[in-house]
């Protein structure tokens, strides 16, 4: 009997928060798992493992500092070894722009920080998974589905003063989803964009919830709640597994509708 293949996810930023909802979507939908994250292996990632086996996949954790350019092909070509494969890349790992600051007061230091994690990092990663998978020529032959995930936000189009490096780095991954589509497409790899909208995790919690409970509350966001990891998790699960065979390069918005503008 022909063992059944299980395709191959990589989550960055998969230890908890949204990049732990996706991994959960991608476990629902088949996939095994390398979760990648900053800390050292330990008590708190094997947790996160715990969890995700419990859904009845194999998960494996990487510790990688996305910025740190020089280890992505380390890391990558361990996860080749270990799985023997890879599937889909989700670029989750981001910070936010804290503390709070006006445009014209922002540093340099803070920008560059930005740019070297949202940017830079997401941009050489994929790079390296994207020519990893070029190389795997099963691509065209054993119907698994391949596809690069980049989550951007809803602050690549919406605009906040004082979150300015985090529009321009979210704004940056937009691009990339569109390049990179164009790029990868004849060779068998699709490209999705997803932009949250106002996400309950402990990140954007700090951002001040009394003013995105506001915004709800006055019909700002037409579906009226906060979004959730679960709400990530189906979406990633649905776009990895090739459900939306005919389409990439293409932002979704996972915000309920708050990019949807009233008229009056």
């Amino acid at each position: 009997m022909e063992e059944t293949v299980r395709p191959v996810a990589v989550v960055t930023g998969g230890k908890q928060g949204l990049g732990l909802g996706a991994a959960k979507g991608l476990a629902a939908r088949g996939f095994d798992l390398a979760i990648l994250d900053l800390p050292e292996a330990g008590p708190g990632t094997d947790a996160c493992l715990t969890e995700l086996e419990a859904l009845g996949v194999t998960a494996r954790y990487y510790q990688l500092d996305i910025s740190d350019l020089d280890r992505h092909h380390e890391v990558v070509e361990k996860i080749w070894r270990d799985f023997g494969r890879l599937d889909c890349l989700h670029n989750n790992a981001g910070i936010a722009a804290r503390p709070l600051t006006d445009i014209l007061e922002l540093s340099s230091e803070a920008f560059d920080k930005a740019v070297n994690i949202n940017l830079r990092g997401t941009f050489f990663l994929s790079q390296v998974v994207a020519n990893r998978m070029l190389e795997d020529d099963a691509r065209f032959s054993d119907g698994i589905y391949r596809s690069i995930i980049i989550v951007s936000s809803i602050a690549a189009e919406l605009v906040s003063p004082d979150r300015s490096q985090y529009n321009i780095t979210k704004a940056g991954l937009s691009m990339l989803a569109k390049v990179l589509a164009y790029r990868l497409g004849p060779e068998g790899v699709a490209v999705h964009e997803i932009r949250p909208g106002f996400m309950k995790t402990a990140m954007t919690a700090s951002a001040g919830s009394p003013e995105i409970d506001a915004a709800i509350a006055e019909g700002r966001v037409p579906l009226s709640r906060w979004g959730t990891s679960e709400d990530i998790g189906t979406v990633v699960g649905t776009l990895a597994s090739g459900d939306l065979p005919y389409m990439t390069g293409l932002p979704l918005w996972i915000a309920g509708g708050l990019n949807v503008v009233k008229a009056t």
